[in-house]
């Protein structure tokens, strides 16, 4: 049966660049791991995420948080991605799937 690998990418400051709080990624950790019975958290060092608007470049860090689902529910993830946007106050929040095989 093939298993997902389902990717969040996450801010970890506003568009003001003021930090979120810790709190806001723990409350992801717990939604995750509530609805997928674990999760995987890259947050030691931000990934940089850079890209072209109006001509100027802008950049972003961010954290990757994970899950492995045998299934993927895309209604699910659009309405949580919604939730993720509203929370974190962002235009688009970037959540990823992919097909892979277990080794």
């Amino acid at each position: 049966m093939p298993q997902h690998l389902i990717q969040i990418l996450l801010p970890l400051s506003d568009n003001e660049d003021r930090p979120f709080s810790r709190s806001a990624y723990t409350r992801v950790r717990s939604e995750l791991t509530e609805q997928f019975g674990g999760m995987t958290a890259f947050t030691r060092g931000p990934a940089e995420g850079l890209w072209e608007e109006n001509g100027k470049t802008t950049r972003d860090d961010i954290v990757v948080f994970e899950v492995m689902a045998s299934d993927l529910d895309e209604r699910w993830w659009n309405g949580y991605r919604r939730t993720l946007e509203a929370r974190f106050g962002q235009e688009s929040i970037i959540v990823r799937a992919q097909e892979i095989s277990l080794l």
